[in-house]
C-alpha cells in the first residue's frame, strides 16, 4: 500500500482565490471575494439568535438565489474569460449576483423598516445613516468588481449577476416584508401570518420584531437589561457596605 501512488489533489474552489501577486489591491480584493462566504455563517448565528422573520427570509432568499444562480450558468453555459482561472461556467457571476441581493434586500430593510437609535443629533444620526448605506454599497461592488479584477469573469457577467440579484433581493423584499406589512390581508400578508403563527414557528419562537419594534426591539431589550443589571449591581454594593 506505500507503494501506492497518491490520488490527484484539487483545490476547494470554494474558498480558493487566485489574485496577482503585483499590489495590495490585489490582495485586498482577493480577500474581499471571501465576503460571501464569510456572510453564510454570519446569516445563521444571527438566525439562531434572534429567530427574526426578515433574517430567516434574507437567508433563505439568498440561498435561493445561488441556486439560481447555478440553473442560469448551466442553462447559458457561457465560459470565462480565462480558462486558467475559476471553474464552471461564469455566466452570471455568482458572487457579483450573491452580493447584488445582498445590497438590495439590506437596503430596502434599513431604509424602508429599521430605525437606528437616535443620537440627539439630527443631523448626526442622517451622517451614520448614509455611513451604513455607502459602507454595504462598497462592500458589494469590491466583491463584484474583484470577480473581474482578478480575471474570474467578463464586465458583462459581473454587470448581469449584479443586476440579478439586485432584481431578486429587491423583489422578494417586497414579496416577503413589504406587501404584508402594507396589505395584512392579502395573501401574503396571510401568509406571511401563518408562517408566524403555526405551531412549529411558535416552538421555534419565530418573531417579527420590526412589526412591533423599529429597531426590532433592540432597545427595548437593552433597557431592560439595564434594569435588571442595575438593580443586581445595587444588590451587590448593600453587601459590601453591610
Amino acid at each position: 500500500m506505500d507503494n501506492e501512488e497518491p490520488a490527484p489533489r484539487v483545490a476547494l474552489d470554494l474558498t480558493h482565490i487566485v489574485y496577482p501577486d503585483e499590489s495590495l489591491l490585489s490582495w485586498f480584493l482577493a480577500l474581499a471575494s471571501l465576503t460571501p462566504i464569510l456572510l453564510m455563517p454570519a446569516y445563521a448565528a444571527l438566525t439562531v439568535q434572534t429567530r427574526e422573520y426578515v433574517v430567516l427570509v434574507m437567508w433563505a432568499g439568498q440561498l435561493a438565489c445561488e441556486a439560481f444562480n447555478w440553473v442560469l450558468k448551466h442553462i447559458v453555459q457561457e465560459d470565462r474569460p480565462y480558462d486558467q482561472v475559476g471553474n464552471g461556467y461564469g455566466f452570471p457571476s455568482s458572487h457579483s449576483q450573491y452580493m447584488g441581493f445582498f445590497w438590495a434586500f439590506l437596503t430596502c430593510h434599513l431604509y424602508l423598516r429599521h430605525r437606528f437609535a437616535s443620537s440627539g443629533n439630527a443631523a448626526l444620526d442622517q451622517c451614520f445613516r448614509m455611513f451604513v448605506y455607502v459602507g454595504i454599497a462598497c462592500l458589494s461592488g469590491a466583491v463584484a468588481y474583484s470577480r473581474y479584477y482578478l480575471m474570474y469573469h467578463s464586465v458583462r457577467q459581473v454587470v448581469w449577476g449584479f443586476s440579478i440579484g439586485v432584481a431578486c433581493g429587491s423583489a422578494l423584499y417586497m414579496l416577503a416584508v413589504q406587501i404584508p406589512r402594507r396589505r395584512p390581508n392579502s395573501l401574503l400578508g396571510r401568509f406571511k401570518m401563518f408562517l408566524l403563527t403555526n405551531p412549529v414557528s411558535t416552538w421555534c419562537q419565530l418573531r417579527d420584531g420590526w412589526a412591533v419594534w423599529p429597531d426590532a426591539g433592540r432597545e427595548a431589550e437593552w433597557l431592560r437589561w439595564r434594569s435588571e443589571w442595575d438593580v443586581l449591581r445595587a444588590r451587590e454594593d448593600a453587601r459590601k457596605n453591610m
